[in-house]
């Protein structure tokens, strides 16, 4: 679901993948905490009309938490027309809710960074 409301650049839908204290690493040594905050750092990347992929590598669960493993890339434009190229690898931490999905409470886009 990340990447398909990210690539759509559906700011709403990609922050209601959040839990509404969760914390996200905007850039490497770079944190960030709750939906405001978070909101505000996810809309420079969506600014660039990303096509985002997310290749899922691994998840490692424990009761209602996991940690997911996985790499990434974005294209985007920036904004001076230039060709933007990301990748890294996620370590993410999720949480199970109460129906059942699950929501991220960690986003570390840059993995060990």
């Amino acid at each position: 679901m990340f990447a398909e409301t990210f690539s759509a650049g559906d700011l709403n839908a990609v922050m209601a993948l959040y839990e509404p204290g969760a914390v996200l690493v905007a850039q490497p040594g770079q944190t960030v905490r709750g939906h405001a905050n978070i909101r505000e750092a996810l809309k420079g990347f969506l600014a660039l009309k990303p096509r985002f992929v997310l290749r899922f590598g691994k998840a490692l669960v424990s009761d209602d938490i996991a940690l997911l493993l996985s790499t990434w890339t974005l294209h985007g434009t920036g904004p001076d027309g230039k060709a933007v190229e990301l990748a890294g690898q996620t370590t993410d931490v999720v949480r199970r809710q109460k129906d059942g999905t699950w929501l991220l409470v960690v986003d570390n886009p840059f993995g060990i960074e």
